[in-house]
């Protein structure tokens, strides 16, 4: 794939790297003629179901609880144009662009494999929107996974038929607008379009494709970080040790202890106490293959759902052939909500156990590493109060916990009597990411502060080239100063993924 840089909708596997991928421009995707040919049959059919006056649900009769209303066959037009204003009923601030983008691939790959219905035209029209840059505007809040995500697709779709507003050029515009610019008319909707653009769960798996992309960003850097943390605090090399996990051999924990082994090999800080006689450390350096090794299980389990997700029909109803329309709920969000929440929570313990290190850093029980990171202290705070923000971050982490797909509230009078609040799931799973990108970022600060101190003892190779790389932007500190924008530098440095980008070239420099 990385190849021809080509995507085929509906043929190709997808997976969280290629949708990236795809939405970032760094691959074109498109429509093979095998694919136009199977959407073409599928929207033929619609077509004829239309006006058989055999009554199928969405095609010709209402929606939801209004589902034994009759439509007739000069109306089926317009009640797809009618059910995207009636759904497009989000609130709040619109979510990144970047999510929105997501989406409209996502929706392409599902659509496209030729069970929808829907027309050739449509999804031309939805690859415009992504190669021309102009990315539907989509509230954050509204969607309770349930008959999919209804009303943020409602909302990225209202600019198909010249509604709605679109991020373009660095601005919000109204679509009406942008159509104009290009010389275009809006689109009319066939029988069934509607339904098949608004049934799916692609907001729920949009911001799962982001939480896989920095879920995974953060457990390397945590391992790369805790390794940092366990030089600066001269902790023992024993609990990484190979035989041990052998014992327990959860295959995660048996990858965070080998990486930290690799990223603790040659160091001259660890050989220098290797005979201390200190018998144990604090869970939060010993623990480090238990801790980071269940968060990186709980990631799997959620990446391995999604690439599933990412290439399913999830609409309704899906269309088989003239005989065989089945409403059925390939649209619950539920398989995706529960390991989101699953996800939300591993992230918050990276973020816990890393805020414990923090603390330790603090103590001043390392030999030659000061209470406090900080040589003159009473004049001087030290590193204290950098630890009140990783805690207040790890404590709203907590209440972010609760899973959202422990709720479900009756939608549609009761026709849709259980849903799966997946969209929270997703929403809540990416805010505690970011609040631990910002604990890792201190404890980065605070590991290179520690780290300093054994000079002239050397790291690890691979650590070593990570410290070098934190004080091109962030200096020792001696003496009291602004924080907050060294702070940033490091979180920054978490966030863009410089750190494990850093510790890879070392790493490869060394085979």
């Amino acid at each position: 794939m990385s190849e021809k840089q080509i995507f085929e909708y509906g043929t190709d596997h997808l997976t969280a790297e290629l949708a990236l991928a795809i939405s970032s421009g760094k691959v074109k995707g498109t429509l093979s003629e095998s694919t136009r040919d199977k959407v073409l049959k599928s929207s033929q059919v619609v077509e004829r179901i239309a006006v058989s006056g055999k009554a199928v649900y969405g095609i010709n009769t209402g929606f939801g609880l209004l589902c034994t209303s009759m439509i007739s066959a000069a109306d089926t037009r317009k009640l797809q144009e009618n059910i995207l204003k009636s759904h497009a009923v989000g609130v709040g601030e619109p979510i990144d662009s970047k999510i929105s983008k997501l989406m409209l691939v996502l929706k392409l790959q599902a659509l496209a494999q030729g069970f929808s219905g829907i027309k050739i035209e449509t999804l031309d029209r939805m690859i415009w929107f992504l190669e021309t840059g102009a990315i539907p505007v989509v509230p954050k809040q509204g969607s309770v996974g349930a008959s999919g995500d209804l009303a943020p697709l409602s909302h990225l779709f209202l600019p198909l038929i010249g509604l709605g507003k679109v991020h373009y050029k660095g601005e919000i515009i109204e679509t009406a607008e942008l159509l104009n610019q290009h010389h275009i008319e809006p689109i009319q909707l066939g029988p069934k379009e509607g339904l098949a653009l608004i049934n799916g769960t692609q907001f729920i798996a949009a911001h799962a494709v982001m939480v896989v992309q920095r879920l995974g960003n953060v457990l390397a850097s945590a391992d790369i970080i805790a390794s940092m943390m366990t030089e600066g605090l001269q902790g023992s090399a024993k609990p990484f040790h190979a035989q041990l996990h052998q014992l327990r051999p959860y295959p995660a924990n048996i990858a965070v202890a080998e990486q930290v082994c690799k990223l603790l090999e040659g160091s001259e800080i660890m050989k220098s106490h290797a005979d201390c006689a200190k018998v144990q450390d604090p869970y939060s350096l010993r623990c480090i293959p238990q801790v980071h090794g269940a968060s990186r299980t709980a990631w799997l389990h959620l990446k391995e759902a999604l690439e599933i997700e990412l290439n399913a029909v999830t609409d309704n109803p899906v269309i088989f052939n003239d005989d065989l329309t089945i409403s059925g709920g390939n649209f619950h969000g539920q398989p995706l909500a529960l390991p989101l929440d699953y996800a939300c929570l591993a992230a918050s313990e990276i973020g816990n156990i890393s805020d414990r290190r923090i603390y330790l850093s603090l103590e001043g029980n390392t030999p030659g590493v000061p209470k406090l990171l900080m040589k003159e202290t009473g004049l001087n705070s030290g590193f204290m109060i950098v630890q009140y923000t990783s805690a207040a971050l790890a404590s709203e982490n907590k209440g972010l916990c609760f899973p959202a797909s422990a709720d479900s509230i009756p939608t549609s009078l009761g026709q849709e009597d259980h849903v799966s609040m997946g969209s929270i799931s997703g929403r809540k799973a990416l805010q505690v990411i970011e609040n631990v990108e910002k604990i890792l970022g201190i404890e980065l600060f605070c590991a290179a502060q520690a780290v300093d101190y054994h000079h002239p003892l050397k790291p690890g190779k691979i650590l070593a080239a990570v410290h070098d790389f934190v004080r091109t932007e962030i200096d020792h500190f001696e003496e009291d100063q602004i924080m907050y924008d060294r702070m940033e530098n490091a979180i920054e440095m978490v966030q863009q993924g410089k750190i494990v980008a850093i510790a890879n070239k070392a790493s490869s420099n060394l085979n």
